[in-house]
This record gives C-alpha cells, structure tokens and sequence, in this order.
C-alpha cells in the first residue's frame, strides 16, 4: 500500500483514523472532501454481492436484483445518498442496508418501467457469479437483515485472505501459504503440524512459528478492513466480535 494516499493509509486505534474511507465519506456528506468519492466507491465494490443478495430476497428476479443494485450505487455516488450521512451513524453496513431499504422502498412506489440507472454500469457486477453463488446459498430461516450481516462477514474475511495470500505470493511464498492457510481459524484442516513439516522441510516447532505469523498478519489485516469501515476506533473491536458471532453462528 503506499503511503502516499491517505485512503490507504492503516488505521489502528488512536493513529490517523481520520483517514480511513468511511471517515472520508462521513466527511462527504458536509462537504467536497476530494476523496470521498474514491473512498465510497471502494467500500461499495466489496459489498456489492451481500446488497445483490439482499434485493433477490425482495421477491426481485436476477435482472431486476441487478439493476436496482447498479442503480442503488449510483445514487450513492451521486452524493445523494450522502447527505443523510454523519459519524453518529456508526458503522458503514448498517449505514448501506438501511439506505438500500429506503431505496428499495422508494422504487416500489414510483413503480417506474424504465431500466433504472440510465443503463450506466456503476460498479462492475459479475451477475453470472452472483446468481451461482446465490442458488447455492442453504435454506435458512434468518432474517434477510441478518443473511446481509452473514454475507458481509464472509466478504470481509474472504478480502483479507486474499490480502494475506498476495503478500505471501509476493515474498515468493505461496507454498508456505497455502499449506498454513488450512490452520487458520474456521478452515477445514486435515493434517498436522508434522505432516505438513515434512512437506515444506522444516521442523514441526518452525510450522508452529509459521503459523503464529500467518494468524497474527491475518489479524492485523482484519482490524484495517474493519477500521475502513466504521466512524471511531472504539467500534473497531466491537465490529470484529460481530463479524466473529456472524461466521460462526
């Protein structure tokens, strides 16, 4: 990441949290903060399959799920979702679903026929992937509310393995990686620590090392994606202890 660019920049407790791109946009809402476009539309394109998956649960069919989604973004983008916007609003999911509900809510009762959002694409949608990974949700009895809590989580731990792994990739160590990755929390491990040693030769307490790394990097990438998206540091930890009780609940 470089240092350069303030939306960027890692916030922990205490140490330039001003900057990360929830702040930014909070800051949007009163003012023409440069940035906070950037900012916005960072965070839309990580959440953009939980708020899919949200509108297909509202009785909408693919096509429709997917305009109203793009259409959702760009009165998002246009600012106009923004002026209701302020750091008492807390954290950035709870901010998005309420202004999709009211969105959705608001389409129901112009009851327009016309493609919404101008057929302007705003952020691009894998609309194949989105139905596939849709149909091959279970059956559930949560709330749509939750279900979009649920897949948020996911989104955010699949963003921060995919951090971890291209750092891993980079230093010229993807064999190390993926043979640690299955110790980490909530994976589906099948070897142990000295089955794997033998596979990358090296001792069974050097695995052990490898692996204490990996989960304490794997951390330190959970609480930056997470301080993106909240107004203070406080609600950092009580963020990830959500994100926790989601994925395992």
């Amino acid at each position: 990441m470089s240092g350069s660019d303030p939306q960027e920049t890692p916030a922990t407790p205490g140490q330039h949290f001003a900057t990360t791109h929830w702040s930014v946009v909070l800051s949007a809402g009163h003012s023409t903060r440069p940035g906070a476009r950037v900012a916005l539309e960072k965070l839309c394109r990580a959440y953009w399959y939980p708020l899919y998956a949200f509108v297909r649960r509202q009785n909408c069919n693919p096509h429709d799920a997917e305009d109203l989604t793009q259409a959702f973004f760009a009165a998002l983008l246009e600012n106009r979702g923004l002026r209701v916007a302020n750091p008492e609003r807390g954290r950035f999911r709870s901010f998005l679903l309420t202004r999709l509900k009211n969105f959705l809510s608001d389409e129901r009762k112009k009851r327009q026929s016309q493609k919404r959002g101008g057929g302007q694409i705003i952020i691009s949608l894998d609309a194949e992937f989105a139905e596939e990974r849709f149909g091959a949700e279970p059956a559930t009895d949560l709330t749509p509310e939750l279900m979009f809590d649920r897949r948020w989580a996911m989104t955010i731990m699949e963003q921060t393995v995919g951090r971890l792994r291209k750092e891993y990739l980079a230093a010229d160590r993807a064999e190390l990686f993926e043979e640690l990755r299955h110790f980490q929390p909530g994976e589906k491990g099948g070897c142990s620590y000295a089955e794997v040693a033998v596979r990358l030769g090296l001792s069974e307490s050097a695995v052990k090392s490898a692996i204490w790394r990996l989960r304490q990097r794997h951390r330190e990438l959970l609480r930056e994606e997470i301080a993106h998206t909240v107004a203070t540091p406080v609600e950092v930890d009580e963020e990830i202890r959500y994100l926790i009780s989601m994925l395992s609940g």
